[in-house]
């Protein structure tokens, strides 16, 4: 008897088998699609939602913070400086809360039939990139408005850098996401802490305030977030406008990298029982 499927037991911790994903790319289609169609499926608005989002929080981060509390916004009109960081950081949270749950939402499926589990987490972070690309359009639309009224923004070869800085993105949200996902199949009061943490985590972030207003010795800190450059970098190279810098992007790269083999470590360790502790 020929068997067309082995499954085997991982010998190393550290061990993707890209072979094996590629076999399965059916199934992590399907997770992609199911990702975005069960988002807004009993919704009056559905898709429009992707773009009511981010249009309402900018209105309220221009009125509590620009209006209220008088937070400059480097001399950019409010909406393009707040959808900028928003479009970022609004794929890296929905990531980051997606990937963070992957055993405890899918431990019926796991626990019915086998295939890689890096799958779901994976497919997460695609579905969330196409509704990025949905809510970045929005962004370009406000972008070629302030163009054309002839507001001084300069977009420059720095813009090249944005594919690399989604896959920042979607590295950092899947590194941190399947850490936690595998912390909390047995500590589950963690996913209470870690939706605060990430709460918090935006105003560690320069979405809502330019890096520039800051001192050198505060900013080398915000530099700590992996995050900050990512969002710096994309600001300068579509509006000229915020600070970049190569030791900061190339820091925030290494941690993703770092970051990504502790996760596929620790997602490998706890994947091999963790039917036993949910």
């Amino acid at each position: 008897m020929e068997f067309t499927t082995e499954i085997k037991p991982k010998n190393k911790l550290f061990d993707v088998d890209f072979k094996e994903i590629w076999h399965y790319r059916d199934l992590y289609s399907m997770f992609v699609k199911r990702d975005i169609i069960t988002s807004y499926k009993q919704t009056i608005l559905g898709p429009l939602w992707f773009f009511i989002q981010p249009v309402i929080t900018t209105i309220m981060y221009m009125v509590v913070f620009n209006g209220i509390a008088k937070i400059p916004t480097d001399g950019l009109p409010e909406p393009l400086f707040y959808l900028a960081g928003i479009t970022l950081w609004q794929y890296f949270s929905a990531c980051l809360n997606s990937t963070s749950s992957t055993f405890i939402s899918n431990q019926v499926i796991f626990g019915k039939v086998y295939f890689p589990r890096i799958i779901v987490p994976l497919s997460t972070v695609t579905s969330n990139l196409l509704r990025m690309l949905i809510q970045l359009s929005l962004f370009i639309l406000v972008y070629i408005y302030y163009l054309v009224v002839g507001v001084d923004i300069s977009p420059n070869f720095y813009l090249l850098l944005f594919p690399i800085l989604i896959i920042m993105l979607a590295g950092l949200s899947l590194g941190f996401g399947i850490i936690i996902s595998s912390m909390t199949t047995k500590y589950r009061d963690l996913t209470l802490l870690f939706g605060f943490i990430v709460q918090l985590w935006m105003y560690a972030t320069p979405i809502i305030y330019p890096l520039s207003t800051m001192s050198p010795k505060k900013q080398w800190i915000m530099a700590l977030n992996p995050i900050t450059s990512i969002v710096e970098a994309f600001k300068y190279g579509t509006m000229g406008v915020g600070t970049f810098s190569w030791e900061m992007l190339g820091y925030s790269f290494g941690f993703m990298v770092i970051l990504l083999s502790i996760g596929i470590v620790v997602f490998n360790k706890v994947q091999r029982s963790f039917m036993d502790t949910v």
